[in-house]
């Protein structure tokens, strides 16, 4: 039977998911914006879902939740609708770890003469709050660190970070929590942050929304221009069937969410150490302890011939679906960005594989995914020794 291990990348759509995008399909599709009953039933199945998400990350009013059609939406609208406020340019500060969402829109500020720090990390790939604070500047107006590394599972103290900000600028804070929330439990109002990302489908909600959760009083420009949606933040007709799957699924993991954290949280450290265990020749990436409890990641460590992509390939052909990095950007034979700025080599960078369980992993899926991985190994070696 197949065995999916690359949740991080999506997960598959729950039963109940399932059932209401059906029946909106069939029942509950008019246009929120019309007045008419056809548009009145939608309008209350879209703002029920901005509820549903608003109380899953504890914001204090719906109307701070815009909807997008996901994560690297709601990134790029909080780096572009910040940003474009500014007549000149002014400096910001990301991590060296960022998902592309945001590494790539900053790389195009800086083109345009943006100044941008890169923060350093660890080998485990975490922030330190003091190279944050020697890094703000009096011309800081951004702050966005990735809070659940999807690479290597690294979770950042985002809330020492936040105020670490507060406490020395004005700069406003975002944080691209896409890997976070429905997983782990996110409070906003206790984080103090000013901008989240999150994503449906990374939590069993269809694939096509996502959410920018803006802090009342934060302004923001719009990256299109029409009709005015979202408060006028995402012009354009909402995707209501993968809204509302957004909305359920916050739902949902919200009542789960302290029980099957703490489970996946017992098979990812299971698989760790029996990974480690039978595999000697892979090292854990990523911080053991400060880790998204869904996640393990690895390198590769003691034979050239052996490429995290390979090892995917393989394991495919095995009927088991894992990830070299990012799925984002995983088709790529690129050094990581994310294990180069964790102090790896360019060589050893190409060999990280990442596994990530969802609420169908089972003990024994891990085990026999650790057993097939070490008879790769086996085969590896021999072919190696062969030529």
């Amino acid at each position: 039977m197949p065995i999916y291990l690359d949740s991080s990348a999506t997960t598959a759509p729950r039963p109940e998911v399932i059932e209401l995008v059906t029946k909106i399909l069939a029942d509950g599709w008019g246009n929120p914006s019309s007045l008419h009953s056809w548009g009145e039933r939608a309008a209350i199945s879209l703002e029920k879902a901005r509820w549903q998400v608003a109380d899953l990350i504890n914001a204090s009013s719906p109307d701070s939740i815009i909807f997008t059609s996901g994560g690297t939406e709601a990134d790029n609208l909080a780096i572009f609708g910040i940003t474009s406020h500014y007549h000149q340019p002014q400096h910001l500060i990301i991590s060296s770890v960022e998902h592309s969402a945001i590494a790539n829109p900053v790389k195009i500020l800086e083109k345009q003469g943006w100044q941008v720090t890169r923060l350093p990390v660890n080998r485990e790939g975490r922030v330190n709050p003091e190279d944050l604070k020697n890094a703000l500047q009096p011309n800081t107006v951004l702050v966005s660190i990735i809070y659940g590394q999807s690479e290597v599972g690294t979770i950042q103290p985002i809330k020492k970070l936040v105020e670490v900000t507060k406490d020395n600028t004005k700069a406003l804070f975002h944080t691209d929590a896409v890997q976070m929330v429905g997983r782990l439990p996110v409070d906003v109002e206790d984080l103090g942050i000013d901008l989240l990302s999150l994503s449906g489908h990374k939590f069993y909600g269809i694939q096509g929304a996502g959410a920018l959760y803006v802090k009342q009083g934060v302004k923001l420009n719009p990256l299109w221009h029409g009709g005015g949606q979202e408060n006028g933040l995402r012009s354009g007709t909402q995707s209501l069937p993968a809204i509302a799957s957004l909305g359920l699924a916050a739902s949902l993991a919200q009542k789960e969410m302290e029980s099957e954290s703490l489970r996946l949280r017992g098979l990812r450290d299971y698989f760790i150490n029996l990974m480690l265990s039978k595999c000697p020749n892979l090292a854990l990436t990523g911080e053991k302890f400060y880790r998204l409890p869904h996640h393990a990641s690895f390198l590769i460590n003691d034979d050239e011939a052996i490429t995290g992509r390979k090892m995917v390939r393989k394991l495919s052909l095995k009927g088991i679906g894992i990830s070299a990095g990012s799925a984002c950007s995983s088709g790529q034979t690129l050094p990581s960005p994310v294990l180069l700025a964790m102090g790896y080599s360019p060589q050893e960078a190409i060999k990280g594989i990442r596994f990530s369980f969802d609420r169908y992993t089972t003990i024994e899926d891990l085990e026999l995914t650790v057993a097939v991985i070490f008879e790769l190994f086996l085969s590896f070696f021999k072919d190696h020794i062969a030529e």
